[in-house]
């Protein structure tokens, strides 16, 4: 079986993610039922990865120093857009737990979450948000961005050797990996109590759907392979380790006619 780190190559670099994130009625698309993750990724194409890290770099520097309130896919912003769902089971978590918030911030690019949501965790007593991403993220991470309380690790395994994570944040980052589920499987038995899933594209019906998506080139050129999850499917995977489906939130905002991009809540047992 893949370990984690086996896991983490097959990932897409998080900031064409974040850059996938900002399109909202752009002429993204996804088309096609494919057999294999191979079969999609044949008809899809290349990217600069440099290019966008030294992009969502400079952005997060000027957020980090105050010359911007909030940055998304290395465009910045003069008020912070709040998620406001996944604020609110951060802080539900922290309140569970005495004012702790330890997060599990799987594919995080550069703290974006973190930055978004860094007014509201200074009032907690104690904040450890840790980022997973590719060596090339981390690098720049720890040598730039991080602090006493935004941290970036290679693997999984480097983080859980100096944390104890409360919670998971998985945002738009499943539907881009070969193998989501064995993912979802490793990270079910780290025994977190809790685990966000935002910004994920989900169907209907009793199958996921392999797809490529396509994004213009106005504003990335880039052809990815991507999931959209059945819905059915992905709560019962959830359920199979353990956890409950207790709130979604839907993204209506960014839902087409093949799909909706939505986010879930789960937690281990009962609440």
């Amino acid at each position: 079986m893949s370990t984690l780190k086996d896991v983490a190559r097959d990932w897409l670099p998080p900031a064409v993610v974040r850059w996938l994130r900002r399109v909202r009625g752009m002429g993204v698309s996804f088309e096609g039922d494919f057999a294999t993750w191979e079969e999609a990724r044949a008809h899809c194409t290349g990217y600069d990865g440099e290019v966008i890290l030294a992009r969502v770099l400079a952005s997060t520097l000027k957020v980090k120093h105050g010359e911007a309130a909030f940055e998304r896919d290395s465009v910045l912003f003069d008020e912070i857009e709040y998620a406001w769902p996944v604020l609110a089971e951060l802080m539900w978590t922290a309140a569970s737990t005495g004012g702790r918030l330890n997060v599990l911030d799987f594919g995080g690019a550069l703290g974006s979450s973190y930055f978004q949501n860094r007014n509201f965790l200074q009032t907690l007593k104690d904040v450890r948000w840790n980022v997973i991403e590719q060596p090339h993220y981390v690098e720049a991470g720890q040598k730039h961005i991080q602090d006493e309380r935004l941290r970036f690790y290679k693997t999984v395994e480097a983080c859980l050797a100096e944390n104890q994570p409360n919670v998971i944040l998985l945002s738009s980052v499943l539907q881009y990996l070969e193998r989501p589920y064995e993912l979802l499987e490793k990270l079910g038995n780290l025994n977190v109590d809790r685990i966000i899933v935002d910004r994920t594209p989900f169907v209907e019906g009793d199958k996921d759907i392999l797809s490529i998506q396509r994004v213009p080139e106005s504003i990335f050129p880039a052809t990815l392979a991507a999931w959209l999850f059945s819905e059915k499917y992905f709560e019962g995977a959830m359920s199979r380790l353990g956890y409950v489906r207790t709130a979604n939130m839907p993204c209506s905002d960014e839902s087409r006619e093949r799909y909706k991009l939505k986010g879930y809540l789960f937690c281990r047992g009962k609440l």
